[in-house]
């Protein structure tokens, strides 16, 4: 009996790999094996105040450390760069934002993609040059309050061919509970086209991003000096930390076939 409850578990197991071929996980759910902190004032690598954490297999942004928020915006990077994949995830929020940190921040994080290495990153810069999915949640003010939106600093993109310089574009996607586990993918096709997806379905969709040299809150003319594309099509993941809890879990990556011509890293 023993063993045959071993093969049925091995079974199971190969049944689940196979399921879906070319999924990686990005979190093992153990510890921060394969990503960088970064955060404002703090040198590349150091986790200040445990602000990233696993626990129970979900990654944390926690603020249980801090006695102030004090703009210690922070981001937690991919090693790797990618240009074209399929990225998904869940996310939820926990407690109250940190009293001294700004009011939009009120159940409000993100995941950036296209984004600068945490390594380019200069010691008091609060956000990297990328493309960022924005994830909001319900205030409790009865206000709609669609997450999913496109946030860009330090970029621009496009929508029906026309260059959109604003920095927030709002998506179809429906207002959730802060407590509520949302299941989100972005998919990306290098500097042709981004789609963005809440709970499985198409909530957004723009072309074309591209480096913003004139921006000052994520300052990319100084990548495009240091010879980076201004036209933006690869880049890495990071998860951030702006001051609300956040939780992830389930964090899984899908490369797709490249064309002959893709974009670099900034």
């Amino acid at each position: 009996m023993k063993n045959l409850i071993c093969l049925l578990s091995l079974a199971v197991s190969s049944f689940a790999q196979a399921a879906e071929p070319g999924w990686v996980r990005l979190f093992n759910g153990k510890d921060l094996d394969g990503w960088t902190p970064k955060i404002s004032g703090f040198p590349v690598g150091e986790n200040a105040l445990n602000t990233f954490r696993v626990e129970d297999g979900i990654l944390k942004v926690s603020y249980a450390d801090y006695k102030e928020f004090g703009k210690k915006f922070g981001h937690l990077y991919t090693k790797t760069s990618y240009s074209h994949f399929i990225l998904r995830m869940q996310y939820r929020f926990e407690g109250q934002k940190m009293p001294d940190a700004p009011s939009y921040v009120n159940f409000n994080s993100g995941v950036m993609f296209h984004s600068q290495s945490a390594e380019s990153m200069p010691l008091d810069q609060g956000f990297p040059a990328s493309l960022e999915f924005q994830f909001l949640a319900q205030e409790g003010k009865g206000a709609p309050r669609a997450t999913g939106n496109v946030c860009t600093p330090g970029t621009h993109i496009h929508m029906d061919g026309k260059l959109v310089t604003q920095h927030i574009v709002e998506s179809s996607a429906p207002t959730f509970d802060p407590d509520e586990w949302v299941k989100i993918e972005i998919e990306v096709h290098g500097h042709e086209q981004i789609i963005h997806r809440v709970n499985g379905r198409e909530v957004l969709r723009y072309q074309h991003p591209v480096l913003d040299p004139d921006c000052r809150i994520s300052p990319a003319g100084k990548l495009i000096e240091a010879g980076a594309d201004k036209k933006l099509g690869a880049g890495h993941i990071a998860l951030q930390a702006e001051g609300h809890g956040v939780w992830f879990r389930n964090i899984e990556i899908k490369e797709l076939e490249k064309p002959a011509k893709a974009g670099k890293a900034p």
